[in-house]
Parts: structure tokens; sequence; C-alpha cells
């Protein structure tokens, strides 16, 4: 693709609200960039959720991170580094899954996920807050809920272009009593590292190559929407937090389903 300034100004918007919806509520972006990229660019299914990967390549959370951790929000290095292992296993596999599914298949199943994510995530009860430096994280289900977790956040990724939050942040408040803002960090964290590449290399592949002026917008704008995220989210409250994250997958699921019709 040449050099286009609408399609950079394209990338720089879409990657401002993904980085936004990052920051605030610890999710990848994906959830909104891929039906955007849609909508503005008219970019397929495929070819969306591999620029979204690819956007993400770079450690754009960083900003969301720091601002988090500057708030007094912890979160546990061991338990990321799990997490990330066993993404990059699972979002290759579902990378090459996808490929070989009709994109409207995929867009119907991502809009029923996340009604059915919106309504346990409405349901969930709100951890306690507490000082991590008297009350450390609970590992115990370390090497049996983390790889569970991690792979299955990367099939997830790698079959509907997500960062895999939607399922790392409520999984990870229910079984390490993690609250909503400890979890969001933790997802945040796992951006760091480029753990999307396996699935960029595939998408790219199969789509011959990726809109490269699209993925340098994208990523630009997700690093300043991130920090304006993340700076709101470390002012609310976590149970507000949960119900409004819970709104907004309602409302991809909802964007995702007209661009089906």
């Amino acid at each position: 693709m040449a050099f286009d300034v609408s399609h950079l100004l394209a990338g720089l918007g879409t990657g401002l609200c993904g980085g936004l919806l990052a920051g605030l509520f610890g999710v990848g972006g994906g959830i909104v960039m891929v039906p955007l990229l849609g909508l503005v660019l008219n970019l397929d299914q495929h070819r969306a959720q591999g620029t979204t990967l690819a956007a993400m390549l770079l450690p754009t959370g960083l900003p969301a991170v720091l601002e988090y951790r500057k708030r007094g929000i912890a979160s546990s290095l061991p338990l990321v580094g799990v997490l990330v292992l066993a993404f990059l296993f699972g979002i290759y596999g579902g990378s090459l899954v996808a490929n070989r599914l009709p994109s409207n298949a995929l867009r119907w199943g991502f809009a029923g996920f996340l009604v059915l994510l919106a309504i346990k995530t409405h349901l969930r009860q709100e951890a306690s807050q507490v000082d991590r430096g008297q009350t450390p994280f609970d590992l115990t289900a370390l090497w049996t809920w983390g790889p569970a977790i991690g792979l299955l956040a990367g099939t997830l990724s790698g079959l509907t272009g997500l960062g895999g939050a939607v399922v790392v942040i409520p999984l990870l408040a229910a079984k390490f009593r993690m609250t909503q803002h400890e979890a969001q960090l933790t997802s945040l964290m796992m951006m760091l590292p480029p753990i999307g590449l396996p699935g960029v290399y595939v998408y790219a592949k199969s789509q011959g190559g990726l809109p490269w002026v699209v993925i340098l917008g994208v990523a630009a704008g997700f690093a300043f929407g991130a920090l304006g995220g993340a700076r709101l989210a470390t002012r609310m409250r976590g149970a507000r937090l949960k119900q409004v994250f819970a709104g907004i997958l309602l409302l991809m699921a909802g964007l995702m389903a007209l661009r089906g019709r």
C-alpha cells in the first residue's frame, strides 16, 4: 500500500479509540479497532484482524502500564510470564484456524461471544482492595490456571483479532482473586512483549501483506489513547469500571452484528 494521508489519519483515529479502551479497561483494543477498520477503511474481517495484531507488536500499552503503577496498583511478574508463554502457542493455532473460516462465521461468532462475556462480567462479584505489600497474590494456581488462561486468550486472539484480554481479565479476577484494576494492569503488561508476532506472520502471509500505513497510524494513536484511558480508569471504583466494561462489550457485539447484515 502506497502512503496515503487519509489512511494514516484513519489509523490514528482508530488507534486512539482502541488505546482509550485499552487504558480504561485493560483490553487490547481489538474489540473496537477490528470493527472500526472494517467500517472506516472497508477492510475485510481477516485483514482488519491482522492489521490490529500488527499494530500491537510495538509496546504501545507502556504509557498505560506506567500510569497504573504510578497509582499504586500491583501485578505479578511470574504470572505475566506464564500467561505470555501460553498465549504464544494459542495465537499461532488460532490464526491458522481463522484463515480457514469464512468472515461471516468469525463475525457472528465474535458477536455472540461478546454478549456472553458481557453477562458474565456484569454478574461477577468485585474483589476487595487489599495492600499487596501485606497480602501478596495467591499464586497456588499459577501452573494450572495460568497456562490455561494464556492458551485460551491466545487462541481467541488469533481467531478474532482481539488481544485476548476479554478472557484474561474476568478469569484472573475469578481464579486469582484480583481486583478489576489489578486484572487490567496484568492484561496490559501482557501486551508489552510482541506476543502477537506468530499471528501477524500467518495473517500477512495469507493476505499478501498488511497495510503498513494504517498499522503505523493505529500504533501511534493507541499509545496516546492508552495513557488517557489509564488516567480515567485509576480514578474510577472497580465495581463501576466492571459494569461499564460489560456495557462496552454489548456495544461492540451490536456493531459486529450490524456489519454482518
